[in-house]
């Protein structure tokens, strides 16, 4: 009797351990869908619209306009937008950042670039007032040792370009390792200038 009972035990539990689980439906993301980069601010959204990258500019009883930040045949998709305002001279103006990201594989060389990119735009002229990129490519490289048969694994980071910060005061700020530039809107000639020059 003990030996039927212990049986029915394995059997149950054996039963239980191998019995098939249920499979998660496999969801299938579009391709509009995947890395999808939106953010809103006012009357305007940074998006991707018909394969372009584009502000979209809403106006109430008026036709929809856009600024295009980046064609459709421009590259990779940009991922992690943000759109801002702040005010210039007076004026009002609006920051977009987005980051785009490469993976480049050749033999035993692999590099992974990330590039944030800002751009300051002035939306009543849809004129685009200023421009920073800013790249940092992580490289993985297989090396040979003195011409023998051993290699080795060698990492390395290499920044191009420069951080963009927007000031509390409406100027931007410029800075790499070894230089600082700071610009300030001009509201004549509708651009960045450089603070000093300004002065």
């Amino acid at each position: 009797m003990k030996k039927i009972i212990l049986l029915a035990l394995l059997l149950l539990m054996g039963s239980h351990s191998y019995s098939q689980k249920k499979k998660k439906a496999a969801t299938k993301k579009s391709l509009a869908t995947m890395g999808a980069c939106v953010s809103k601010i006012d009357n305007l959204t940074a998006e991707v619209k018909g394969g372009n990258f584009q502000i979209t500019i809403a106006n109430k009883g008026k036709a929809t306009d856009a600024i295009i930040v980046k064609s459709k045949d421009a590259g990779s998709s940009p991922i992690d937008c943000k759109l801002a305002s702040f005010t210039g001279s007076a004026t009002k103006l609006y920051l977009l950042q987005w980051i785009e990201k490469a993976l480049i594989k050749t033999g035993t060389k692999t590099e992974d670039k990330t590039i944030i990119y800002s751009a300051v735009y002035e939306i009543t002229s849809k004129k685009q007032v200023f421009s920073n990129t800013q790249t940092t490519n992580h490289i993985t490289e297989i090396v040979s040792l003195g011409g023998t048969a051993a290699t080795e694994t060698q990492e390395k980071i290499r920044r191009e370009g420069f951080e963009c910060i927007l000031n509390a005061d409406g100027t931007i700020t410029q800075k790499n390792k070894t230089q600082e530039n700071k610009w300030i809107y001009d509201a004549v000639s509708a651009e960045f200038v450089d603070a000093k020059k300004k002065k």
